[in-house]
């Protein structure tokens, strides 16, 4: 028998939802589990917090029994990430006698020095732990031993780490084909925008020109959110080494995997990797190597993948690991046959389905 299923997001996010396409994906892979998600979303930013959750309290009557899983980013749920209404969300949601269950995107508070970044991180921290408490079920995107913020895991709380936005089923292996006067391809699915976004074109500028200064002609594929705003700075900072650079902005999602599958290795620039970032996770969908820092959530899967890691202290090592991916062949493959393995085990949406269905009906 087909069991309801709701996904309840926030604030929609510019120019894509990341969190609005993950929930049409799973819910996709949940039919084989015989869950029928349906998507909703509270429209606060429309009508005002009061007006949302008067429709909330009378859309979840018919959600008596049911399981209610509430995306929680703090942007979705605040405008400034003071996400205080969050639990106004859950409170209306039990009053209703709804099963509850949070998926943390957001495994932990921002980052930040200033004193408005100490009190939003204190009042996140507060958010997400009383939202712990008061949930049937908490999803988290990275390992549990990788969330600082409490002790030994809870009861209640389970890891299912994010897949990629993109029709990657049926892609087996990159299927580039390549002579040996052609020139390898690197890739960049994504960067920050802003000041961080400056200072990650600048590596990759760096792990380019390294490695194009060692061996010779290569190929820079930069695309996704904010890529073309550093159109420029790529392209400045490359233009005296033999690297042939494109860049777009954001792309249909069958053209990223066409872009992917065409690329040699994938640089991700954008932090620490980990389970709950869907541009690095979407490198090792399509069985690419890719070269990412290492950070607090880097475990678990990540590790298991084809991911070569570099210190966040140590820019440098971008470039050399790069080199040393580009420059082996027997080495990229071995990567990026890890990087299909960990696809098939963890990250493919029909492995996460199954762990969700497995959480799901094993918490009564």
């Amino acid at each position: 028998m087909t069991q309801r299923l709701v996904a309840l997001l926030g604030r929609r996010d510019e120019p894509t939802d990341a969190v609005e396409e993950y929930c049409h994906y799973l819910g996709a892979a949940l039919r084989a589990h015989d869950f029928d998600l349906e998507v909703t979303r509270l429209p606060w930013v429309e009508r005002g917090w009061s007006a949302a959750l008067r429709e909330l309290g009378q859309k979840a009557v018919d959600w008596r029994g049911q399981w209610v899983c509430v995306q929680y980013t703090a942007l979705a749920w605040s405008t400034r990430g003071f996400p205080l209404r969050f639990l106004s969300v859950l409170d209306a949601l039990r009053r209703a006698d709804a099963r509850v269950a949070v998926v943390y995107h957001d495994a932990g508070p921002f980052s930040g020095g200033r004193a408005l970044d100490k009190l939003r991180r204190a009042v996140q921290l507060q958010i997400m732990r009383r939202a712990l408490r008061c949930s049937d079920l908490a999803i988290f995107t990275v390992p549990l031993n990788a969330i600082s913020w409490f002790g030994a895991p809870p009861d209640n709380a389970a890891f299912i780490p994010v897949g990629a936005n993109l029709p990657v089923l049926g892609l087996k292996e990159n299927r580039t084909c390549k002579g040996p006067q052609d020139a390898l391809r690197v890739a960049v699915f994504g960067i920050t925008g802003g000041e961080a976004g400056r200072r990650e074109s600048a590596r990759i500028v760096n792990a380019m020109r390294f490695a194009a200064t060692s061996m010779g002609r290569l190929e820079l594929r930069a695309f996704g959110r904010h890529a073309d705003d550093c159109a420029s700075a790529l392209r400045e900072g490359l233009r005296d080494v033999p690297v042939d650079v494109q860049v777009n902005g954001v792309l249909p999602a069958e053209q990223v995997v066409t872009e992917l599958g065409a690329a040699d290795a994938l640089l991700f620039v954008r932090g620490a990797i980990s389970t709950r970032r869907g541009s690095a996770i979407a490198g090792i969908s399509c069985g690419l190597p890719v070269i990412a820092e290492r950070g607090a959530e880097t475990s678990g899967p990540i590790e298991e993948a084809g991911v070569v890691l570099v210190s966040a202290d140590k820019p440098a090592e971008f470039g050399e690991a790069l080199l040393r991916v580009l420059t082996n062949a027997e080495y990229r493959a071995q990567l990026a046959e890890r990087s299909r393995l960990a696809q098939e085990k963890y990250f493919s949406w029909q492995a996460i389905a199954a762990r969700y269905a497995e959480e799901l009906k094993k918490t009564r």
